[in-house]
């Protein structure tokens, strides 16, 4: 992942990984709270580990891959 600073908010750049696992998804730079509304709506997603490892978007990436 290289810079991991560079692709969180800046509340979270000097979070160590185990504590970006459990920040809310927004800490992601580009996601918006409204982002993370949705997220939590659709998927029940609250924190960076529960998107990291939602089935739906394993999946997905799974299918991506085998595409290329």
């Amino acid at each position: 992942m290289g810079d991991i600073a560079g692709k969180v908010d800046k509340a979270f750049e000097a979070s160590s990984v185990s504590e970006l696992a459990d920040a809310p998804v927004d800490a992601l730079q580009g996601v918006s709270a409204a982002d993370a509304e949705h997220l939590k709506a659709a998927f029940n997603i609250k924190t960076v580990r529960d998107l990291g490892t939602n089935k739906f978007f394993l999946w997905a990436q799974a299918i991506a891959k085998l595409a290329e």
